[in-house]
């Protein structure tokens, strides 16, 4: 990287920030730039620099006509100058005295705007003041007024957390706009409706609600009406990742909204297709949306297109392009009036223009020159009088002092940046501001303080989780970048040290159940797991060990739960993160091939005497008998049956079973119920899908076994299974068909004969049969499937499939194993599983050690790839 002439921030006295708005808090303890490469302290700027001469603006002068106040309002709400707004239009409800049905109008307004600055109590009152106006029930004259204030106090509910009560709220605008013709307001607020239901985790009643949406726009007649719907839609889908759907939805909006002559709508719904296009990781697609829509009539949203453009192009790692696109945009902000979408949209060029600076700093803004865009949107927020402005300004700008190491100025702005977001409810902002808090006392060693605020950003996390899950692609959210460090970071500073109280053991587990939950939330963007959480000291693990291996980034951490104890086990091995997921990714390359044997035994000791020999003496101690293993990161995609001590295989000497996290796991055992099963398969080759030829070998010998109802090739549609899982109480449903696994919930799949059922599909299709029949599925297999090549986290698929699918366990494979192989096994399997007191764990392992028993099945290769997810019993 080129280096410029040494040029540091001055450190912040309180002085200098008085002058910029700021007003210290030294008794608090907070969206901010990625961490990535640290700019070289030769970058920074000089005080001069980041001094703002300008005070305050004054507040904006109002209107005395209460109509022309309304106006400026509108204006000032659009503009995104909410503090504005909200005072234009209270002084319009003062001026509306002896107009009741009018204050009743603009209370509804100033209520939306008071929500903007989350001051929930003052919007409630509006929207009281309102109700008592209009009447509640209302007179039929002011069933108009009535619904706006019903859709606002949807709006509240669910920002305060109430997701029930907004779904209520809006189920009954929905009745009222239907009542009184409005389709855009109905259509509208069934969408509301949906997103409700998601953030409840009801995913079947949110794609009925969607699926209503479709059937109704499709025979709106309105072309305007149906490119606003369609494009509303497709938001939503996105948001719940399915992308596929709202890209088709998105492309009905285009093609309605070209047909009204309307270049605005256009131009927004090319921005939704841009955002859609790159989450699907179709980069090039998604500029050329970015392009059409960055000559949008509206400048918010051609202004909107080129920051996603100019963030797609880094990305990319197209410097030139993004090096000439970056002035364009900076001139054309320096040009527009203070407004919480300018300032934010200032914030998302400044991390851009880092990332571009680290990366191409040839032609980038230097480092000062950040940090001047930063401080101006510091300035403009206090001029707008926005909190929330405040404080996502002031943390990004505490974040290049901490880039800078100047940890005083550093801390000194983050905490003002948190007491201002905690202040105003914006913990979607606190959480960051807690978490930078965080780093910047971990670099300054003060361990105590530094665990004090990380915790702090886990509470505020927990408490956001179904939030996060629905965060808009636009705001430029990543789970990866943004949310999964805090929890990593914080186990890292739990278990520092030799000797780690119980105390802290307890909590690094706690932290990384939730970080498997929120993994799982975030692979299917729907917070689904909420009534599935049981208590782990409720758990009964019997003769099972849990282990937790947690990969962090100089050493492999493990918590080991044995049976009938309570005190957790802890051991630190010292092996840097990418040594590990090296060696992870040579041994699974190595275990597909049936003539690496030895190969292959060298890296499964490796990985063995990582994982399990420093549990040794405590597993055999405790006569554990199955080891249950939550695994993290990159071990997700680790064969543990194929790890070698020297003499013997794991698989030889435990039962093996992975979970997706404890708090998922109900202990109830299979053995009392009579075993049967829906067997579906398909051996006929269909399209790019290869025939598998001994499936139906499979199946046979399972119908042999047990009483099962067979659904073979042409018979296996997605239908028929599903009125078989209805009609049957099997608690057993067998799949042995194509499949994949993927990081990606819409690119996890089975192929059923009439069409690919991916993830979200096949929870519908297995959970249809919960109102009908008395017990869940014990045991999902599915047998011929395989992880991604090349996806790190594609065992989140695997963990999905078996979360989602609402069944006990699931039997599945990491790769793909040759046909007769995988029948073998599967045979072998319900050989054992129809034994008396024998658990689901134990029947795989002696299926596993049955084959490496025989002289044709002996290599990892055909027995090592099948885990059991889930309930071991």
């Amino acid at each position: 990287m080129a280096r410029r002439k040494a040029r540091r921030l001055l450190p912040l006295t309180r002085k200098r920030l008085r002058w910029m708005g700021v007003a210290l808090c030294s008794t608090c303890l907070v969206l901010g730039l990625s961490l990535g490469q640290r700019p070289a302290h030769s970058n920074l700027p000089t005080a001069n620099q980041l001094t703002i001469n300008a005070p305050a603006a004054p507040r904006q002068r109002l209107a005395n006509n209460p109509a022309q106040l309304v106006e400026q309002g509108k204006a000032f709400y659009q503009g995104g100058q909410y503090t504005a707004a909200a005072d234009a239009w209270s002084q319009a409800v003062q001026g509306y005295k002896g107009q009741p049905l009018n204050q009743a109008i603009v209370l509804n307004q100033l209520s939306l705007a008071q929500q903007e600055l989350g001051q929930w109590l003052k919007a409630q009152d509006s929207l009281r003041q309102s109700l008592e106006i209009v009447g509640d029930p209302p007179a039929p004259n002011n069933l108009s007024i009535y619904a706006q204030a019903l859709n606002a106090q949807g709006s509240l509910n669910l920002s305060q957390g109430d997701p029930k009560n907004a779904l209520d709220t809006w189920g009954k605008t929905a009745e009222i706009y239907a009542q009184l013709g409005d389709e855009i307001g109905r259509i509208g607020s069934l969408i509301n409706q949906a997103q409700a239901q998601q953030v409840m985790g009801l995913y079947l009643q949110s794609r009925k609600t969607l699926e209503k949406v479709t059937a109704e726009l499709d025979q709106q007649p309105n072309p305007e009406i149906r490119a606003t719907g369609y494009r509303s839609l497709g938001n939503v889908l996105r948001l719940v990742g399915d992308l596929e759907e709202a890209e088709r939805s998105l492309l009905l909006s285009l093609q309605n909204a070209e047909a009204t002559d309307a270049p605005q709508e256009v131009s927004m719904t090319q921005l939704s297709l841009g955002n859609t296009a790159r989450a699907r990781k179709s980069f090039d697609l998604a500029i050329d949306y970015y392009q059409k829509a960055s000559q949008s009539p509206i400048p918010s949203t051609q202004q909107q297109a080129r920051l996603n453009l100019l963030s797609v192009l880094i990305e990319k790692q197209d410097w030139p392009q993004a090096q000439q696109l970056w002035p364009q945009i900076e001139t054309e902000m320096s040009g527009q009036p203070p407004s919480r979408r300018n300032i934010y949209s200032k914030v998302n060029l400044v991390k851009s223009l880092v990332k571009l600076n680290q990366e191409s700093p040839s032609k980038t803004p230097s480092i000062p020159d950040i940090a001047n865009i930063t401080a101006k949107a510091v300035q403009q927020s206090y001029d707008i009088d926005d909190p929330r402005a405040q404080a996502y300004a002031l943390g990004n700008l505490g974040h290049l002092y901490e880039l800078d190491e100047q940890w005083s100025e550093a801390r000194k702005l983050t905490e003002q940046a948190l007491f201002i977001a905690q202040a105003n409810n914006a913990s979607e902002i606190s959480y960051q501001w807690q978490w930078q808090l965080g780093r910047i006392m971990d670099a300054q060693k003060q361990t105590d303080q530094a665990t004090s605020a990380y915790q702090g950003a886990f509470q505020t996390l927990e408490y956001l989780r179904k939030d996060l899950v629905a965060t808009n692609p636009e705001a430029q959210f990543s789970f990866r970048e943004s949310v999964e460090p805090v929890y990593r970071e914080l186990v890292d500073l739990l278990l520092r040290g030799d000797n780690p109280s119980q105390e802290n053991l307890k909590q690094a587990r706690a932290v990384m159940e939730s970080l498997q939950l929120t993994e799982l939330d975030n692979f299917f963007r729907s917070a689904c797991l909420d009534g599935q959480i049981i208590s782990i000291e409720d758990i009964d693990q019997q003769s099972a060990a849990v282990v937790y291996p947690i990969l962090l980034k100089d050493r492999i951490e493990l918590i080991t739960s044995l049976p009938q104890q309570d005190d957790l086990q802890h051991q630190s091995i010292p092996i840097p993160q990418a040594e590990v997921e090296e060696t992870i990714q040579r041994f699974r390359d190595e275990i597909g091939k049936t003539y690496t044997h030895i190969e292959t035994k060298e890296l499964g000791e490796v990985v063995y005497n990582w994982l399990i020999q420093p549990l040794q003496a405590d597993l055999e101690n405790s006569q554990a008998d199955t080891l249950v293993f939550v695994l993290d990161g990159a071990l997700r995609n680790l064969p543990l049956a194929a790890l070698y001590d020297g003499e013997n295989y794991l698989i030889e000497k435990y039962a093996l079973a992975l979970a997706p996290g404890m708090q998922l796991i109900n202990t109830e055992p299979l053995q009392g119920r009579e075993l049967q099963v829906i067997a579906a398969g398909i051996s006929e080759a269909r399209g790019s899908f290869p025939a598998l030829k001994f499936v139906k070998t499979e199946l046979d010998k399972i119908s042999r076994l047990v009483t099962s109802e067979v659904l073979l090739n042409r018979d296996f549609t997605s239908t028929a299974l599903q009125e078989q899982i209805q009609s049957l109480p099997y608690p057993i449903v067998h799949l042995a068909t194509h499949g994949k696994f993927s990081s990606e919930a819409e690119k996890t799949i089975l192929l059923a004969w009439d069409k690919e059922i991916n993830v979200t599909q096949l929870n519908e299709l297995l959970r249809s049969s919960e109102q009908v029949r008395p017990e869940p599925i014990e045991l999902l297999v599915l047998s011929a499937c395989e992880t991604a090549a090349g996806d790190d986290r594609a065992a989140l698929g695997l963990a999905g499939v078996s979360v989602q699918a609402g069944a006990r366990s699931t039997l599945a494979s990491l790769w793909s194993l040759d046909d007769q192989s995988t029948a073998s096994i599967i045979g072998e399997f319900y050989d054992q599983l129809v034994q008396a007191d024998t658990s689901k764990a134990k029947a795989l392992q002696k299926a596993q050690v049955a084959m490496i028993k025989n002289p044709d099945f002996r290599h990892p290769a055909h027995w090592s790839a099948f885990v059991l997810v889930g309930n071991w019993l």
